[in-house]
């Protein structure tokens, strides 16, 4: 039976997983205030390669609706303030020697809507990720049953557990959606 708790740990360890990957990605959806995660997945030519903005600068929110990025090296504040314009998130960054400052601009009604669909869209992600899971654990309930590790009653006891787990991951997935939409939609 040790190697169904140890099924059942993987199983749970893998479905958070699916709900880091979507609070990560929920934490880069802009809100009209200015979150430091909102650059995370911006990249920067530096160096001959493609970093992450966090590794030649510091990323600050000294204001409500400004972010500031506190390059390292002079040399590159320019190829960081053309990330950031590049990066498709509708932000304006103003350089002023090696600080560079990004005002967050108020979003309107239509993007507001457009981001309460992508978040749709990284929280559906989210339940296939999580549904997955779960197939591949009752497929391997199925096989140690067919085997004769478990019995058929231990069978349909197992595949309740992996389903509540699931229902109560996909729960969390929708709690996440419905916040994230309220936090967007306010004005």
């Amino acid at each position: 039976m040790a190697d169904i708790k140890a099924l059942k740990a993987d199983l749970k360890r893998r479905m958070e997983g699916a709900l880091e990957v979507l609070h990560k990605e929920f934490s880069g959806l802009r809100t009209g205030r200015a979150s430091v995660n909102l650059l995370d997945p911006i990249t920067v030519e530096a160096y001959g390669q493609a970093m992450p903005l966090n590794q030649v600068g510091t990323v600050s929110a000294p204001e409500p609706r400004m972010l500031s990025v506190q390059v390292w090296d002079r040399s590159m504040a320019k190829a960081v303030e053309k990330a950031i314009m590049d990066s498709g998130l509708g932000l304006n960054p103003q350089a002023d020697g090696q600080l560079i400052r990004i005002p967050i601009p108020p979003l309107n009604e239509e993007r507001r809507k457009e981001l309460v669909k992508v978040a749709g869209k990284y929280a559906e992600e989210a339940r296939v990720a999580v549904r997955n899971v779960r197939r591949h654990g009752m497929d391997e309930l199925k096989k140690a049953e067919k085997d004769g590790d478990i019995s058929e009653d231990a069978l349909h006891q197992y595949s309740d557990e992996v389903q509540k787990m699931t229902d109560s991951h996909v729960a969390e997935v929708d709690t996440a959606l419905s916040h994230k939409e309220e936090e967007i939609m306010q004005v």
